[in-house]
């Protein structure tokens, strides 16, 4: 409830402005390690067998990777060469990290789908494809940001994207390690619009190279010095939202020299919140790495951020949260849900906007991977700094398969970020 003044006998309610903060992981971070190497199985199975069914479930703890789950395909893959490979994409590729891929142990637990579950995906006739599992999933849009993503995420991610580039080049900060998170507060105004940062806070694994408290001085002089004005001049539209009143909070809790999967076992699937709109929206709980496309955890999750954004980007809302439900083995979502927190421009009710948007958008399972082209090996991409705001690109990849043969495939990554149907929706809804 606002703040309100007592005026002739009357209660006149102002509005109140808020904070709302948002976080997000590196590529290094134990969890997220787990996330891109689930992935990237996945894709690998998927380059050589597009109707490959995956669930890949990844552990990495200190020296040891376990990967369990279940798997139908007619390729072969090396699983345990692509979990190394990932874990040194990432960074971990020195013996004192105490996760290393030349020396951990990878143990493979996958096996066979069972069919009872499989039965209820695979139809004879391919559109009445069935949901992979029950469930509900969201997408979510706003235009705070050119991507349509809530901006305190967006940030998140952009700080720690950028402190990997200065990992990997190494020239202005030499002694960082892959693990790392962020979070940034944002305060905005009472017309919902934010007006500046808050508070930054950055943690970041490094070299054991002093004494812990010539460390932190150092960590913290060049954290502000250096990869905060890099973030401002990258991204000049946020450069307002930066003021010398912002309270940094740089490694905490004192030197970070052990993690990664040594320091904290980490998970597929347990980012979720990260993964789509850090904390704006809703989640359905479902988590996205690990999972082939049948799985409407992950390609309904994707299909309703397509819808979602689509619908702010031709100003029908500023704002829109896009449901959808299933039942495992029904082909037809349970019905699509739309709120646009009483931001709409358009003369339609929420109702309304949904029952259009059902006519528009067909949310089967296999029209939807076959729209946004999720039969494609385009996963390991996604699963760091989010699998929501990024920009569609066509790229070329290289897949090996058990034997060592090479596929080349070129891939379209990020479909559910195009806006290809903002000129629909323009002429359905007038606008």
């Amino acid at each position: 409830m606002g703040k309100y003044e007592r005026k002739s006998s009357k209660l006149k309610f102002k509005k109140v402005g808020y904070i709302f903060t948002s976080e997000s992981v590196s590529e290094g971070h134990p969890d997220k390690l787990a996330d891109q190497i689930s992935d990237a199985i996945i894709d690998n199975y998927l380059a050589f067998d597009k109707n490959s069914k995956v669930a890949c479930e990844t552990l990495v703890t200190t020296n040891l990777v376990v990967l369990a789950g279940e798997i139908k395909s007619k390729s072969t893959i090396d699983e345990e060469q692509i979990a190394r490979h990932v874990i040194k994409k990432v960074g971990y590729e020195k013996a004192e990290y105490l996760f290393d891929y030349k020396t951990c142990k990878v143990k493979s637990f996958l096996h066979e789908q069972s069919p009872d579950i499989n039965q209820g995906v695979d139809r004879e006739i391919a559109e009445n494809q069935g949901a992979g599992d029950q469930g509900i999933m969201f997408g979510y849009a706003c235009n705070e940001t050119k991507n349509y993503m809530p901006l305190a995420l967006d940030l998140s991610h952009k700080i720690l994207k950028e402190l990997a580039l200065l990992r990997r080049d190494s020239s202005e900060i030499s002694y960082l390690r892959p693990d790392s998170k962020s979070q940034v507060t944002l305060q905005y105004s009472d017309d919902n619009k934010p007006e500046k940062i808050l508070s930054i806070v950055i943690s970041t694994q490094h070299d054991d190279f002093d004494s812990e408290n010539l460390m932190l001085e150092k960590i913290k002089s060049d954290i502000k010095s250096v990869l905060i004005p890099r973030i401002k001049n990258k991204y000049k539209d946020y450069d307002y939202l930066f003021n010398d009143e912002i309270q940094y909070h740089i490694n905490p809790t004192g030197k970070f020299v052990i993690g990664g999967p040594h320091g904290d076992t980490g998970l597929t699937g347990r980012k979720i919140i990260v993964d789509t709109y850090g904390g704006r929206g809703a989640h359905g709980g479902g988590a996205f790495s690990g999972k082939d496309p049948s799985k409407v955890d992950r390609s309904a999750a994707y299909a309703t951020r397509h819808i979602a954004k689509n619908i702010v980007a031709a100003g029908i809302c500023e704002e829109c949260l896009v449901q959808v439900g299933y039942a495992i083995g029904v082909a037809k979502p349970m019905g699509i849900f739309i709120n646009t927190y009483g931001t709409s421009k358009v003369n339609f009710s929420d109702n309304e906007i949904a029952k259009k948007i059902s006519k528009i958008f067909d949310m089967r399972p296999y029209h939807i991977e076959k729209r946004l082209k999720l039969r494609d090996p385009i996963y390991f991409e996604t699963a760091s700094y989010g699998h929501m705001g990024k920009e569609p690109k066509v790229v070329k990849k290289e897949f090996f398969d058990k034997n060592g043969n090479k596929l080349e495939k070129e891939v379209e990554l990020y479909t559910w970020e195009k806006l290809d149907y903002v000129n629909n929706l323009k002429l359905e809804f007038n606008i």
